[in-house]
């Protein structure tokens, strides 16, 4: 299918809009969100999602868990893996929010990342499911997906961060992680990607490769 870049995009983003429903994480609080996406780092959704409902049901606010001993948090988010760094982490980003930012979640990019162990991924996903501020956290998911569609040539997330921020209309920068994250877990999955579900096989990339490439081979035997 011939077709401009930014009609791609744009086919790109309705096809998933008509596919998936936004989610809010933790009632788009600031700082539970924050929280949730450091434990987020390096596991499944499933075990974020159990070490959040695990921790916030027996810590209700920022100064309590700043004022509590790493060690106390660890068997809550035991599930999210790495949890004693991240048992460390969460006691010191929520000590910091109340020495330096009156407990209070800033709501910058420059500010959040003076936060301890807050990349620009986490620092994006707050900004975007925190604040409702457009961003685009680039996660394994969204750098497959946007190489795949050929929306881009890069080699990290960062660059892919880079890049869609380049070509990508702001209007869609909110919806954009979330809608390709659900599309990167269901369909375009890094090992067997579903094609034959798949509504944005026609613009993609790789699978106009392996569909071709399936033809030559066909063709020589």
């Amino acid at each position: 299918m011939n077709m401009d870049l930014d009609q791609r995009i744009d086919l790109v983003m309705e096809s998933l809009m008509q596919k998936y429903d936004l989610r809010v994480f933790e009632g788009g609080d600031p700082y539970r969100v924050l929280i949730r996406t450091i434990l987020s780092q390096r596991t499944r959704d499933e075990n974020t999602d159990r070490a959040s409902a695990q921790l916030f049901s027996q810590y209700h606010t920022m100064t309590e868990i700043a004022g509590t001993d790493p060690a106390r948090l660890e068997p809550l988010i035991r599930p999210a893996g790495f949890y004693r760094v991240k048992a460390q982490r969460i006691v010191e980003v929520s000590k910091k929010l109340l020495d330096e930012f009156k407990g209070h979640v800033p709501d910058d990019i420059k500010n959040l990342l003076k936060l301890p162990g807050v990349g620009r991924k986490t620092a994006n996903c707050v900004l975007v499911y925190g604040f409702q501020k457009p961003a685009i956290p680039v996660d394994v998911h969204v750098h497959r997906i946007s190489n795949r569609l050929g929306l881009v040539k890069t080699k990290t997330p960062e660059e892919t961060e880079v890049e869609l921020e380049k070509i990508v209309p702001k209007e869609y920068w909110i919806e954009l992680n979330d809608l390709m994250v659900q599309f990167g877990q269901t369909i375009c999955r890094p090992q067997s990607p579903r094609h034959e579900e798949c509504p944005l096989q026609d613009i993609c990339d790789y699978y106009q490769e392996i569909k071709n490439n399936g033809i030559k081979k066909n063709r020589t035997a």
